[in-house]
């Protein structure tokens, strides 16, 4: 008998054999493929409901309805402006900041891109937004060289004790698409949300909020939405061509190390670039796994390609605001781009340069 089993077992049966313990307990058998297929049909729960916490969830969605109706009333009864709306997050805090996301269909995670953006930009025309000069003590700067992103948490405490704060989160909402730097920086998807007829409560404005929820992942999927579009369609302008896929040598030599590469230029018999694209809008633990990833790779192409250029695109505010995964990442590559417009330029200088 396995030891180890051994000492899970009554003292009764360590003088006999497994198979016999097993006979006599035929529930502790083990199942075949079949029974436990239909354990799994049979029992299955289809949704899994804690009835407990759905109640109790319930009553929570119930206060934001409350919330937003109350918003509602308040605008009926006065003109809507960005003190209202201030006014409005002053009162209800926490909860009044997520009835408003979701009058608008903004989310947590971008409002909090779109601070990290105002505090890197330090642009006049954002300052004035936010307010930021009031909330900003004299002299003092809240940017670093290695910023620090603001949490929800910080962000909602702030918001209640500091009314100029306060002002500038509702500003956001009330005037921020219609900022010339914002308007530049932020997709239109998500930018079309921060309309202040949504707070207005008109019903086209409602529906818009309605659509984009629906079609966001939809609208993430999509290949022209894809940064790495930008480069296809550069590759297409000056007639280069490209591959994608796994590099031969890879495959024979390290198969349980390659990845599939997102461009070898100019295919996979003869390659003297490879690029991979990075962009990302968001942060995550994972960058710190995808960095290690990419100096792998580049160790691998090092040793089987040493003749080609390794080349990444590495973008987005998810990157600006973790730096020291940044690095990590960028030792990966031979020279490192950007969307830019400038780099793309760059882009284009070097690789006709390579090639010729």
């Amino acid at each position: 008998m396995n030891r180890s089993l051994a000492l899970f077992l009554p003292l009764s049966h360590h003088s006999r054999g497994i198979t016999d313990w097993r006979l006599e307990n035929p529930s502790l058998m083990m199942k075949t493929t079949d029974q436990k297929i239909r354990t799994v049909i049979e029992m299955n729960t289809f949704w899994f409901s804690n009835r407990k916490f759905e109640t109790t969830y319930e009553g929570y969605i119930n206060a934001l309805k409350e919330n937003l109706l109350h918003l509602k009333n308040r605008v009926e009864r006065e003109k809507l402006s960005v003190e209202l709306i201030a006014d409005f997050l002053d009162e209800e805090g926490k909860d009044g900041l997520t009835a408003l996301l979701a009058l608008t269909g903004f989310s947590y995670e971008l409002l909090k891109r779109v601070f990290t953006f105002i505090r890197i930009k330090d642009a006049p025309e954002l300052n004035a937004l936010v307010y930021r000069d009031q909330w900003l003590p004299e002299g003092e700067s809240d940017v670093t060289e290695d910023i620090q992103e603001w949490g929800t948490g910080y962000i909602e405490r702030r918001m209640g004790r500091d009314a100029f704060f306060r002002l500038g989160v509702a500003n956001v909402f009330f005037k921020g698409a219609r900022t010339g730097v914002l308007y530049e920086a932020l997709p239109l998807f998500h930018l079309k949300k921060l309309n202040f007829s949504k707070m207005n409560f008109e019903m086209e404005a409602l529906l818009d909020t309605l659509v984009r929820y629906k079609q966001f992942g939809s609208y993430n999927a999509k290949r022209e939405a894809n940064p790495e579009r930008v480069v296809e369609q550069l590759l297409k302008e000056i007639d280069v061509g490209y591959a994608r896929g796994d590099l031969s040598e890879l495959i024979y030599n390290a198969p349980n190390e390659k990845r599939t590469m997102d461009f070898i230029i100019p295919n996979k018999t003869n390659p003297k670039i490879m690029i991979e694209s990075s962009y990302l809008a968001t942060t995550s633990s994972g960058q710190g796994d995808k960095s290690k990833t990419e100096i792998q790779i580049d160790e691998l192409l090092k040793e089987h390609y040493s003749d080609a250029r390794f080349w990444g695109f590495v973008d987005g505010i998810g990157w600006y605001v973790r730096k020291q995964d940044l690095q990590r990442m960028v030792d990966a590559y031979e020279d490192v781009f950007t969307f830019h417009a400038e780099e793309l330029e760059r882009f284009k200088s070097q690789l006709l340069e390579v090639l010729s």
